[in-house]
Protein backbone atom coordinates (compact mmCIF):
# COMPACT_ATOMS: atom_id res chain seq x y z
CA UNK A 1 0.00 0.00 0.00
CA UNK A 2 1.31 3.40 -0.79
CA UNK A 3 2.37 5.63 2.61
CA UNK A 4 0.50 9.16 1.89
CA UNK A 5 1.23 12.07 3.39
CA UNK A 6 0.22 15.81 2.61
CA UNK A 7 1.24 16.09 -0.93
CA UNK A 8 3.60 13.19 -0.90
CA UNK A 9 2.88 9.94 -2.08
CA UNK A 10 5.82 7.99 -0.96
CA UNK A 11 6.61 5.02 -3.68
CA UNK A 12 9.60 2.93 -4.59
CA UNK A 13 11.31 3.20 -7.99
CA UNK A 14 10.16 0.67 -9.90
CA UNK A 15 6.37 1.54 -8.86
CA UNK A 16 7.43 4.93 -9.65
CA UNK A 17 8.26 4.06 -13.51
CA UNK A 18 5.37 1.95 -13.51
CA UNK A 19 2.93 4.93 -12.29
CA UNK A 20 4.12 7.64 -14.73
CA UNK A 21 3.97 5.55 -17.57
CA UNK A 22 5.98 5.47 -21.03
CA UNK A 23 7.84 8.98 -21.31
CA UNK A 24 5.76 10.04 -18.30
CA UNK A 25 2.48 9.49 -20.24
CA UNK A 26 0.41 8.72 -17.39
CA UNK A 27 1.79 11.71 -15.22
CA UNK A 28 0.43 13.93 -17.92
CA UNK A 29 -3.00 12.01 -18.13
CA UNK A 30 -3.27 13.00 -13.89
CA UNK A 31 -1.78 16.40 -14.63
CA UNK A 32 -4.42 17.04 -16.93
CA UNK A 33 -7.41 15.74 -15.69
CA UNK A 34 -6.77 17.35 -12.54
CA UNK A 35 -4.91 20.61 -13.20
CA UNK A 36 -2.12 19.24 -10.82
CA UNK A 37 1.79 19.63 -11.31
CA UNK A 38 3.68 16.12 -10.31
CA UNK A 39 6.89 16.32 -9.58
CA UNK A 40 9.40 13.07 -9.08
CA UNK A 41 12.05 14.27 -6.77
CA UNK A 42 13.18 10.74 -6.02
CA UNK A 43 11.23 8.41 -3.86
CA UNK A 44 8.35 9.08 -4.50
CA UNK A 45 6.01 11.79 -6.22
CA UNK A 46 5.20 15.54 -4.83
CA UNK A 47 1.67 16.76 -6.00
CA UNK A 48 0.80 20.58 -6.23
CA UNK A 49 -2.21 21.98 -7.09
CA UNK A 50 -5.21 23.46 -4.73
CA UNK A 51 -6.20 20.83 -2.10
CA UNK A 52 -9.58 18.81 -3.81
CA UNK A 53 -7.17 18.79 -6.86
CA UNK A 54 -4.29 17.06 -5.21
CA UNK A 55 -6.48 14.79 -3.32
CA UNK A 56 -8.45 13.65 -6.67
CA UNK A 57 -4.50 12.94 -7.95
CA UNK A 58 -3.67 11.28 -4.77
CA UNK A 59 -6.59 8.90 -4.86
CA UNK A 60 -5.61 7.73 -8.82
CA UNK A 61 -1.85 8.14 -8.19
CA UNK A 62 -2.11 5.55 -4.89
CA UNK A 63 -4.82 3.26 -6.64
CA UNK A 64 -2.55 2.61 -9.67
CA UNK A 65 0.30 1.92 -7.00
CA UNK A 66 -1.88 -0.78 -5.40
CA UNK A 67 -2.04 -2.26 -8.63
CA UNK A 68 1.35 -2.53 -9.07
CA UNK A 69 1.68 -3.97 -5.72
CA UNK A 70 -0.22 -6.56 -6.86
CA UNK A 71 1.56 -7.36 -9.91
CA UNK A 72 -0.87 -5.78 -12.42
CA UNK A 73 0.40 -4.39 -15.90
CA UNK A 74 -0.72 -0.57 -15.63
CA UNK A 75 -2.15 -0.04 -18.88
CA UNK A 76 -3.09 3.53 -20.39
CA UNK A 77 -6.93 2.41 -19.93
CA UNK A 78 -6.70 1.80 -16.52
CA UNK A 79 -5.65 4.95 -16.01
CA UNK A 80 -8.62 6.99 -17.87
CA UNK A 81 -11.18 5.20 -16.08
CA UNK A 82 -9.31 5.76 -12.56
CA UNK A 83 -9.39 9.12 -13.97
CA UNK A 84 -13.30 9.37 -14.13
CA UNK A 85 -14.28 6.49 -11.44
CA UNK A 86 -16.46 9.22 -9.43
CA UNK A 87 -15.89 6.69 -6.68
CA UNK A 88 -12.58 6.84 -6.54
CA UNK A 89 -12.49 10.92 -7.41
CA UNK A 90 -15.68 12.34 -6.09
CA UNK A 91 -16.34 14.06 -9.30
CA UNK A 92 -19.39 14.63 -11.31
CA UNK A 93 -18.41 15.91 -14.06
CA UNK A 94 -16.31 12.52 -15.66
CA UNK A 95 -18.17 9.99 -17.18
CA UNK A 96 -16.33 6.74 -17.20
CA UNK A 97 -16.42 4.62 -20.54
CA UNK A 98 -16.34 1.92 -18.41
CA UNK A 99 -17.21 0.19 -15.04
CA UNK A 100 -14.21 -0.08 -13.15
CA UNK A 101 -13.27 -3.33 -11.54
CA UNK A 102 -12.28 -2.68 -7.35
CA UNK A 103 -9.01 -4.50 -6.82
CA UNK A 104 -10.12 -7.09 -4.77
CA UNK A 105 -12.62 -8.92 -7.23
CA UNK A 106 -10.14 -8.85 -10.08
CA UNK A 107 -9.35 -11.57 -12.11
CA UNK A 108 -5.86 -12.25 -12.50
CA UNK A 109 -5.34 -14.92 -15.77
CA UNK A 110 -1.31 -15.35 -15.58
CA UNK A 111 1.75 -13.89 -15.01
CA UNK A 112 3.12 -13.50 -18.17
CA UNK A 113 6.11 -11.45 -19.34
CA UNK A 114 4.14 -7.87 -19.19
CA UNK A 115 3.59 -8.70 -15.29
CA UNK A 116 -0.31 -9.97 -14.08
CA UNK A 117 -3.00 -10.36 -17.07
CA UNK A 118 -6.30 -9.11 -14.91
CA UNK A 119 -9.66 -7.62 -16.19
CA UNK A 120 -9.94 -4.24 -17.00
CA UNK A 121 -13.72 -3.82 -16.81
CA UNK A 122 -16.48 -5.37 -15.08
CA UNK A 123 -17.59 -6.97 -18.53
CA UNK A 124 -13.87 -8.48 -18.93
CA UNK A 125 -14.12 -10.09 -14.98
CA UNK A 126 -17.29 -11.84 -15.89
CA UNK A 127 -15.51 -13.28 -18.84
CA UNK A 128 -13.28 -14.49 -17.04
CA UNK A 129 -15.61 -16.26 -14.50
CA UNK A 130 -17.05 -18.24 -17.65
CA UNK A 131 -13.75 -18.99 -18.56
CA UNK A 132 -12.76 -20.45 -15.61
CA UNK A 133 -16.21 -22.50 -14.83
CA UNK A 134 -17.06 -23.64 -18.15
CA UNK A 135 -15.46 -25.95 -20.89
CA UNK A 136 -17.22 -24.32 -23.67
CA UNK A 137 -17.37 -20.55 -23.91
CA UNK A 138 -19.03 -18.41 -26.46
CA UNK A 139 -17.31 -14.48 -25.99
CA UNK A 140 -19.09 -11.70 -28.47
CA UNK A 141 -17.98 -8.28 -28.31
CA UNK A 142 -16.95 -5.79 -30.49
CA UNK A 143 -13.21 -4.83 -31.67
CA UNK A 144 -10.87 -4.23 -28.49
CA UNK A 145 -13.00 -5.20 -25.66
CA UNK A 146 -10.25 -7.65 -25.21
CA UNK A 147 -12.47 -10.88 -26.20
CA UNK A 148 -8.93 -12.42 -27.83
CA UNK A 149 -6.23 -11.67 -25.66
CA UNK A 150 -7.89 -12.87 -22.59
CA UNK A 151 -9.32 -16.07 -24.65
CA UNK A 152 -5.10 -16.18 -25.21
CA UNK A 153 -4.45 -15.69 -21.44
CA UNK A 154 -6.38 -18.14 -20.35
CA UNK A 155 -5.18 -20.59 -22.53
CA UNK A 156 -1.79 -19.39 -22.15
CA UNK A 157 -2.07 -20.25 -17.85
CA UNK A 158 -3.73 -23.59 -18.96
CA UNK A 159 -0.73 -24.39 -20.83
CA UNK A 160 1.78 -23.48 -18.59
CA UNK A 161 0.52 -25.00 -15.66
CA UNK A 162 -0.16 -28.60 -17.37
CA UNK A 163 -3.99 -28.43 -17.46
CA UNK A 164 -3.68 -29.04 -21.37
CA UNK A 165 -1.00 -30.33 -23.81
CA UNK A 166 -1.36 -28.00 -26.47
CA UNK A 167 -2.95 -24.77 -27.39
CA UNK A 168 -5.03 -24.57 -30.83
CA UNK A 169 -5.70 -21.65 -32.98
CA UNK A 170 -8.25 -21.56 -35.76
CA UNK A 171 -10.26 -19.05 -37.37
CA UNK A 172 -12.16 -19.05 -40.78
CA UNK A 173 -9.92 -17.56 -43.78
CA UNK A 174 -13.61 -16.37 -45.21
CA UNK A 175 -11.36 -14.04 -47.84
CA UNK A 176 -9.27 -16.78 -49.12
CA UNK A 177 -12.68 -19.58 -48.71
CA UNK A 178 -10.81 -22.17 -46.95
CA UNK A 179 -9.20 -22.76 -49.94
CA UNK A 180 -5.46 -21.61 -49.03
CA UNK A 181 -3.36 -23.70 -51.39
CA UNK A 182 -2.87 -20.92 -53.97
CA UNK A 183 -0.80 -18.50 -51.44
CA UNK A 184 3.09 -19.58 -51.15
CA UNK A 185 4.46 -21.33 -47.99
CA UNK A 186 3.52 -23.94 -45.41
CA UNK A 187 0.79 -24.25 -43.88
CA UNK A 188 1.43 -21.72 -40.67
CA UNK A 189 2.25 -19.24 -43.56
CA UNK A 190 -0.80 -19.80 -45.24
CA UNK A 191 -2.84 -18.80 -42.30
CA UNK A 192 -0.84 -16.50 -40.00
CA UNK A 193 -1.80 -13.21 -41.83
CA UNK A 194 -5.46 -14.06 -40.88
CA UNK A 195 -3.96 -14.89 -36.93
CA UNK A 196 -1.56 -11.76 -36.44
CA UNK A 197 -4.03 -10.29 -33.40
CA UNK A 198 -2.88 -13.97 -32.06
CA UNK A 199 0.23 -14.06 -32.92
CA UNK A 200 0.60 -10.91 -31.09
CA UNK A 201 -1.16 -11.63 -27.89
CA UNK A 202 1.42 -14.60 -27.60
CA UNK A 203 3.92 -13.01 -27.99
CA UNK A 204 2.79 -10.07 -25.52
CA UNK A 205 2.35 -12.76 -22.94
CA UNK A 206 5.28 -15.04 -23.35
CA UNK A 207 7.73 -13.52 -25.65
CA UNK A 208 9.18 -14.17 -28.81
CA UNK A 209 11.73 -16.82 -27.81
CA UNK A 210 9.34 -18.96 -25.49
CA UNK A 211 6.62 -18.53 -28.37
CA UNK A 212 8.90 -19.77 -31.18
CA UNK A 213 10.26 -22.48 -28.97
CA UNK A 214 6.38 -24.15 -27.87
CA UNK A 215 5.54 -23.44 -31.75
CA UNK A 216 8.55 -25.58 -32.63
CA UNK A 217 7.40 -28.21 -29.98
CA UNK A 218 3.71 -28.30 -31.46
CA UNK A 219 2.48 -26.97 -27.72
CA UNK A 220 1.22 -24.27 -29.88
CA UNK A 221 -0.58 -25.10 -32.54
CA UNK A 222 -2.27 -23.08 -35.45
CA UNK A 223 -4.59 -24.39 -38.57
CA UNK A 224 -7.06 -23.02 -40.63
CA UNK A 225 -10.73 -24.09 -39.27
CA UNK A 226 -10.69 -26.62 -42.64
CA UNK A 227 -8.22 -28.94 -41.02
CA UNK A 228 -9.70 -29.05 -38.07
CA UNK A 229 -12.12 -31.89 -40.15
CA UNK A 230 -11.81 -35.24 -38.60
CA UNK A 231 -9.76 -34.58 -35.26
CA UNK A 232 -10.42 -35.62 -32.17
CA UNK A 233 -8.76 -32.35 -30.17
CA UNK A 234 -7.63 -34.09 -26.31
CA UNK A 235 -6.03 -32.23 -23.55
CA UNK A 236 -6.43 -28.89 -25.70
CA UNK A 237 -7.14 -25.23 -25.51
CA UNK A 238 -9.01 -24.47 -28.34
CA UNK A 239 -9.52 -21.11 -29.48
CA UNK A 240 -12.03 -19.88 -32.69
CA UNK A 241 -11.70 -16.41 -33.37
CA UNK A 242 -13.80 -14.31 -35.37
CA UNK A 243 -16.09 -17.29 -35.35
CA UNK A 244 -18.98 -14.92 -36.70
CA UNK A 245 -17.84 -15.82 -40.32
CA UNK A 246 -18.30 -19.38 -39.75
CA UNK A 247 -21.03 -21.35 -41.42
CA UNK A 248 -23.60 -23.72 -39.35
CA UNK A 249 -22.07 -26.69 -40.22
CA UNK A 250 -18.63 -25.37 -39.91
CA UNK A 251 -19.20 -24.71 -36.09
CA UNK A 252 -21.15 -27.79 -35.64
CA UNK A 253 -17.89 -29.54 -37.18
CA UNK A 254 -15.20 -27.72 -35.05
CA UNK A 255 -17.97 -28.04 -31.43
CA UNK A 256 -17.88 -31.71 -31.92
CA UNK A 257 -14.00 -32.09 -31.79
CA UNK A 258 -13.94 -31.54 -28.24
CA UNK A 259 -11.94 -34.65 -26.62
CA UNK A 260 -11.13 -35.52 -23.07
CA UNK A 261 -9.62 -33.08 -20.49
CA UNK A 262 -10.13 -29.93 -23.47
CA UNK A 263 -11.33 -26.61 -23.39
CA UNK A 264 -12.86 -24.06 -26.10
CA UNK A 265 -13.55 -20.67 -26.46
CA UNK A 266 -15.57 -19.43 -29.48
CA UNK A 267 -14.56 -15.75 -29.90
CA UNK A 268 -16.54 -13.15 -32.84
CA UNK A 269 -18.05 -10.46 -33.20
CA UNK A 270 -21.95 -11.15 -34.69
CA UNK A 271 -22.05 -7.48 -35.98
CA UNK A 272 -19.11 -7.49 -38.14
CA UNK A 273 -20.23 -10.97 -40.43
CA UNK A 274 -18.57 -10.95 -43.61
CA UNK A 275 -20.56 -13.86 -44.99
CA UNK A 276 -22.46 -13.47 -48.48
CA UNK A 277 -25.66 -14.36 -46.11
CA UNK A 278 -25.66 -12.92 -42.61
CA UNK A 279 -28.20 -15.22 -41.65
CA UNK A 280 -25.97 -18.05 -42.07
CA UNK A 281 -23.78 -17.35 -39.24
CA UNK A 282 -22.54 -20.22 -36.77
CA UNK A 283 -21.34 -18.30 -34.17
CA UNK A 284 -25.19 -16.67 -33.92
CA UNK A 285 -27.20 -20.17 -34.83
CA UNK A 286 -24.80 -21.51 -32.07
CA UNK A 287 -24.93 -18.77 -29.40
CA UNK A 288 -28.78 -19.15 -29.63
CA UNK A 289 -29.19 -22.90 -29.77
CA UNK A 290 -26.88 -24.20 -26.86
CA UNK A 291 -27.97 -21.27 -24.68
CA UNK A 292 -29.17 -23.65 -22.16
CA UNK A 293 -26.60 -26.25 -22.61
CA UNK A 294 -24.94 -27.26 -19.47
CA UNK A 295 -20.85 -26.28 -19.16
CA UNK A 296 -21.67 -23.63 -21.77
CA UNK A 297 -20.75 -19.93 -21.14
CA UNK A 298 -21.28 -16.89 -22.59
CA UNK A 299 -20.30 -13.44 -22.19
CA UNK A 300 -21.29 -10.70 -23.66
CA UNK A 301 -18.17 -7.66 -24.17
CA UNK A 302 -19.99 -4.28 -24.96
CA UNK A 303 -18.33 -0.76 -26.23
CA UNK A 304 -18.18 0.31 -22.38
CA UNK A 305 -15.40 -3.06 -22.56
CA UNK A 306 -13.56 -1.68 -25.30
CA UNK A 307 -9.59 -1.10 -23.91
CA UNK A 308 -8.16 0.82 -26.86
CA UNK A 309 -8.32 4.26 -27.98
CA UNK A 310 -11.31 6.14 -25.81
CA UNK A 311 -12.36 6.71 -29.33
CA UNK A 312 -12.94 3.44 -30.47
CA UNK A 313 -15.69 2.89 -27.74
CA UNK A 314 -17.34 5.85 -29.26
CA UNK A 315 -17.08 4.79 -32.90
CA UNK A 316 -18.78 1.62 -31.94
CA UNK A 317 -21.27 3.35 -30.33
CA UNK A 318 -22.21 5.44 -33.17
CA UNK A 319 -22.88 2.38 -35.51
CA UNK A 320 -24.28 0.52 -32.65
CA UNK A 321 -26.89 3.91 -32.51
CA UNK A 322 -27.13 3.92 -36.45
CA UNK A 323 -28.52 0.04 -36.93
CA UNK A 324 -30.71 0.06 -34.12
CA UNK A 325 -32.38 3.82 -35.46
Amino acid sequence: MAAVKDDFINLTDPCVLAVVGPSERYLAMIEGAFKVLVEMPGGGLVISGDARARQKAKAVITTMADMYDQGVDIAEADVRRLINEPQLTGQSGHSSSAPSVPLDQRNTIVMGRRGAIAAKTAGQAAYIHELARNDLVFALGPAGSGKTFLAVAHGVSLLLKGAVDKLIITRPAVEAGERLGFLPGDLNEKIDPYLTPIWGALDDILGAQVLAKKRETKEIEVAPLAYMRGRTLSYAYVIIDEAQNTTRMQMKMILTRLGEGSKMVVTGDPSQIDLPNRGDSGLVHAVHLLDKVEGVGKAELKAEDIVRHELVARIVRAYDNEFKS
